[in-house]
């Protein structure tokens, strides 16, 4: 009888790991899908390419979707596998991470939708500082993802860091756009598509330090907030 009872929970245990290998497989691919979204969805901005544009808005039912297909996962194996501590955190951990990603597509999806709408009209600056926001801030997504999957904790700790950067790209965009407003107050529409753009980059940087505080939580237990070195704590 016990023997039996250990094979049974030997058996649960494989099969939990064996879902839980697979969540984290499609947790990376919803996280590569939304890395495409942002960075395509700057590059249709730069071009001016609407078509690009609509293909960023219609894949985004493909990131939801894959986003839900998750969340089902993760709980019907929290239904059906009784985890506990750690493997809890993790499955916890990785609906709340799902989340996120979803909502950084909603921003990517944003950026394609302002393109769309600015119809003919022409940037009013050459797109410097937003292509660096979005590849500084796909740079940390992919690094968050992958400390989440090694349970990186030092690493989920420096992440966030890179934030400033961020942040002094969002404020150069904003003093530029500013001092275009002041010199031509006709541009301000144009200004504040723009401003929305950053805006929405610089979002993504503060769900990626949402990934890594739940990387922390997941490997560790431990949840608190991570404030960035410039910022009062």
């Amino acid at each position: 009888m016990e023997n039996e009872s250990q094979e049974q929970h030997q058996s649960v245990r494989r099969t939990l790991e064996i879902e839980l290998q697979e969540l984290r497989d499609e947790l990376l691919y919803l996280g590569s899908m939304v890395e495409q979204q942002i960075l395509g969805s700057v590059d249709a901005l730069k071009k001016r390419d609407i078509d690009l544009s609509n293909k960023i808005i219609a894949t985004d039912q493909e990131v939801n979707k894959k986003r839900y297909a998750i969340e089902e996962k993760v709980m019907i194996a929290i239904a059906t596998q009784q985890p506990m501590a750690h493997d809890l955190r993790l499955l916890a951990s990785i609906l709340e991470i799902s989340g996120e990603l979803e909502r950084m597509g909603d921003y990517a999806k944003g950026i394609a939708t302002i393109n769309i709408r600015m119809n003919n009209e022409p940037l009013l600056k050459p797109l410097v500082d937003i292509p660096r926001m979005a590849v500084k801030g796909t740079d940390m997504l992919h690094r968050a993802l992958t400390a989440f999957i090694n349970e990186d904790v030092e690493e989920a700790r420096r992440i966030p860091q890179q934030d400033d950067e961020i942040d002094a790209l969002y404020d150069q965009i904003y003093r530029e756009l500013m001092v275009l407003i002041i010199q031509d107050p006709k541009s301000i529409q144009r200004a504040n598509w723009l401003l929305w753009v950053a805006h929405n980059l610089e979002r993504v940087a503060d769900r990626v330090t949402n990934i890594c505080e739940r990387t922390i939580f997941s490997a560790t237990g431990e949840m608190h907030e991570i404030e960035s070195e410039s910022k009062p704590q």
